[in-house]
């Protein structure tokens, strides 16, 4: 479980095929504080720490993280945003995070808006447009944010400064993907009002 708040970014060292997936290094200068199979969010994925030396570690990211995140499109040299799993004497800052991508959206316009910046995402609305809440929170390649605006298919999130110039975001462009999920709460939410109306059918 994580919360969404990122302690740093990390560089992908090197990626090696691996059996229909990939192993892929990743340069942290935390990487000495890891251990072997401790849970860390990799751009809002959960993953398992393979190995690790002092100054890096490698996760093994299976086909079906390859095909239903965005990391089929890493590439040795990008930056990732890199949380380590919660311990229960946290604070919860941002909100409940599983590090279980639901989906991809793709960017559709970054605009500067006074200091901050302004990201607005398409998504599958057909089949995750219940998910998302106006003003309510939503995981962001492992960033906690909050839906500023919603209208179908297409949500935006205000991006301070802060968060801009120490997460992945400030490499973003328009057209590239990034990793989904949402509010596990609504999620919940969400299948037991779908289950109630299957059985009342």
């Amino acid at each position: 479980m994580f919360n969404g708040i990122i302690e740093s970014m990390g560089k992908i060292k090197s990626i090696s095929p691996l059996k229909g997936g990939k192993e892929i290094e990743i340069s942290w200068g935390k990487s000495s504080e890891l251990g072997i199979d401790d849970s860390i969010s990799v751009e809002g994925v959960c993953q398992t720490v393979v190995s690790k030396t002092d100054h890096s570690f490698t996760v093994q990211a299976v086909e079906e993280t390859l095909r239903k995140t965005s990391f089929h499109q890493f590439q040795e040299g990008m930056a990732v945003n890199l949380e380590r799993s919660l311990t229960l004497n946290q604070r919860l800052d941002g909100h409940l995070v599983q590090g279980h991508v639901d989906t991809t959206g793709t960017i559709e316009a970054i605009d500067e808006e006074g200091a901050n910046w302004l990201f607005t995402f398409s998504f599958d609305d057909e089949n995750f447009g219940d998910m998302v809440v106006g003003r309510g929170s939503i995981a962001i390649d492992g960033i906690s944010l909050t839906v500023a605006r919603l209208e179908k298919g297409r949500f935006t999130v205000a991006i301070i400064p802060f968060t801009y110039d120490h997460t992945s975001l400030h490499q973003k462009k328009v057209g590239d993907l990034v990793n989904l999920e949402f509010d596990v709460i609504g999620k919940y939410v969400v299948q037991f009002l779908q289950r109630r109306e299957d059985m009342e059918q």
